[in-house]
């Protein structure tokens, strides 16, 4: 049984080292991440790179690579307790030979769910620069207006009822497996699938600020990773997503009214 806790444990942190490496080292890009970092300027300020790559279909497959496999390294941390917990109950119960594959099952059903947030991000990448709204090379939301309104957006979705719920499921793995149980691989992947559902109710938001700091900033993605763990490893710091929420909706007000102020 140790030996299983130790492979499913190990395979978890290899996955998120993986998908570490891969997002820093910027695979595909033109520059790294630590190159996009260091030149990140302020929020909404356009920043003239060059013409960015046209959207044909290696580079939509790139794009969405580099947003799922963002969200592997930034989201499996956090979801590990859960993998964890479902191995360690698989093990208790009639299925025990079995325990780590299925927990595997669980994990791969868990980072679907983000696959599909990955290709809706692609698809709204495309569009913000097919409208001028972002700059193609860094990736970043190129008015200060509209950056202002996704973080008050944002903020405004920590303070919402559908957060709240989501949230919850995301806190409590216990009830959540017991509640959703099925036996066999279908049954762990299919559990691991609604996991990752619950997960990505929580956090679109969150992850949508990517756009507004720069989708390849270091330090906006170790952030928010940071942060989605915070939230979903201390249930009992109920005040974290409301202050949030209103710090959020603070400053995305005074970055429209500052970009008001500047036209008039």
């Amino acid at each position: 049984m140790r030996r299983e806790r130790v492979i499913v444990l190990f395979g978890v942190s290899l996955i998120v080292l993986f998908a570490a490496w891969y997002t820093i080292a910027g695979i595909g890009m033109n520059m790294t991440a630590s190159e996009m970092t260091n030149m990140a300027g302020p929020i909404g300020e356009p920043m003239h790179m060059g013409e960015a790559p046209s959207w044909g279909v290696q580079y939509v497959t790139l794009i969405f690579l580099m947003w799922w496999v963002m969200m592997i390294a930034m989201m499996t941390p956090s979801a590990a307790p859960a993998v964890l917990l479902y191995s360690a109950i698989k093990r208790a119960g009639p299925e025990r030979d079995k325990a780590a594959q299925f927990s595997f099952c669980f994990l791969a059903g868990y980072l679907i769910a983000w696959a599909i947030f990955s290709l809706a991000a692609t698809g709204l990448q495309w569009g913000l620069e097919s409208i001028g709204l972002s700059d193609g090379p860094m990736m970043t939301i190129r008015s200060k207006t509209f950056a202002g309104c996704v973080l008050i957006t944002a903020g405004a979705y920590q303070l919402s009822d559908l957060k709240s719920a989501c949230l919850r499921h995301c806190q409590s793995p216990a009830r959540f497996i017991a509640d959703h149980h099925k036996p066999g691989a279908y049954g762990a992947f299919r559990i691991g699938a609604l996991h990752g559902l619950y997960c990505l109710g929580c956090c679109w938001a969150l992850m949508a600020l990517l756009f507004v700091g720069g989708i390849m900033n270091l330090y906006w993605i170790a952030g928010i990773a940071v942060y989605v763990a915070l939230e979903k490893l201390l249930p009992g710091a109920r005040w974290l997503p409301t202050l949030t929420g209103l710090g959020l909706i603070a400053v995305g007000f005074w970055i429209v009214l500052d970009a008001l102020m500047s036209i008039f």
